[in-house]
């Protein structure tokens, strides 16, 4: 964690500082998955360059932030609440969406809206939407299904079709935390490997796996999810942190409003942060401490 100890803060506060940390991953689709609006059976999609290269105009998948956050969200809000029993540490029951507590590290980081008079908090994560690597025809299909009789064991007619994501694919997301304490880091990256579970009917499918294929810490983003999935497309057949941190160098940094404050970190050393957070034990003294700076950021607000 030390490569990265400068782009930290020691303790939350209301107003924001530059510091950015942005996480770069691969989430692949483990399953069918249904990527879509609630008002709408069509899967999401996108018009977009084909890459970095080539302009031509091509239909992609979208994984829309808001659905990103949502699952990871509730990962945070599960994590915590089997960390706090196992560490018999008492803390204030919450949930989504009319009982947040706005006392938790999982409100102070993903923001929390008060329904009393309190303040509310502002969130230090953010999504954008994730665009699948291949196109759109390349990835999706439909699948039909019907009832089957008990007794006569025999199928009547097609329920309906659900408009799925196939196994395998593969979509560029971009998490980023702005002004995050060490805890909070650890907290956000050990939802991000245990989130498994993404879009709607999980109950049949959903499976995803995440994987972080790219860190960098600095006073601002420098790259998207969509530049970060034309650039992907080019390098397909061999996705490599080394690669990535390469081009994040040449092409990205330079661009930044302060270069000199960008940090690009190499495969070890993301390594060693994925490791550290992985590894952390959230026992008793850290909820301690976590909770604690969430009860002092909220005194700073007069909440």
């Amino acid at each position: 964690m030390n490569t990265i100890n400068d782009y930290l803060v020691v303790k939350p506060r209301p107003l924001l500082s530059a510091e950015a940390i942005q996480l770069l991953l691969l989430r692949e689709v483990l399953d069918y998955t249904v990527l879509r609006t609630e008002d709408s059976r069509e899967i999401n999609s996108v018009d977009t360059p084909l890459s970095i290269k080539d302009s031509k105009t091509v239909k992609r998948v979208a994984f829309l932030g808001s659905k990103q956050k949502a699952a990871e969200s509730r990962e945070l809000e599960s994590l915590l609440r089997s960390a706090c029993s196992a560490a018999n540490f008492d803390a204030k029951e919450c949930w989504l969406k009319d009982n947040l507590c706005l006392e938790c590290p999982r409100c102070a980081l993903f923001g929390a809206t008060a329904l009393s008079e309190a303040p509310n908090i502002r969130h230090r994560i953010e999504y954008s939407t994730a665009f699948s690597l291949l196109t759109f025809d390349l990835l999706t299909e439909e699948i039909t299904f019907n009832a089957v009789d008990e007794k006569t064991q025999t199928t009547g007619q097609a329920l309906g079709v659900r408009h799925v994501v196939r196994p395998a694919s593969l979509f560029a997301s971009i998490v980023t935390l702005r002004s995050v304490t060490r805890s909070e880091l650890i907290l956000a990256v050990k939802t991000l490997l245990s989130s498994k579970s993404y879009g709607g009917e999980t109950r049949i499918g959903g499976d995803c796996r995440n994987t972080v294929i790219g860190i960098v810490a600095g006073w601002e983003e420098i790259i998207t999810p969509l530049e970060l999935t034309l650039e992907l497309y080019e390098r397909r057949t061999n996705i490599d942190r080394a690669i990535i941190a390469s081009f994040l160098e040449r092409e990205y940094k330079p661009k930044a409003g302060t270069p000199a404050k960008v940090k690009v970190l190499s495969d070890s050393e993301i390594e060693s942060v994925i490791s550290e957070c992985a590894n952390t034990n959230i026992d008793n003294a850290f909820l301690a401490d976590a909770y604690k700076a969430v009860k002092e950021y909220r005194g700073q607000q007069g909440g």
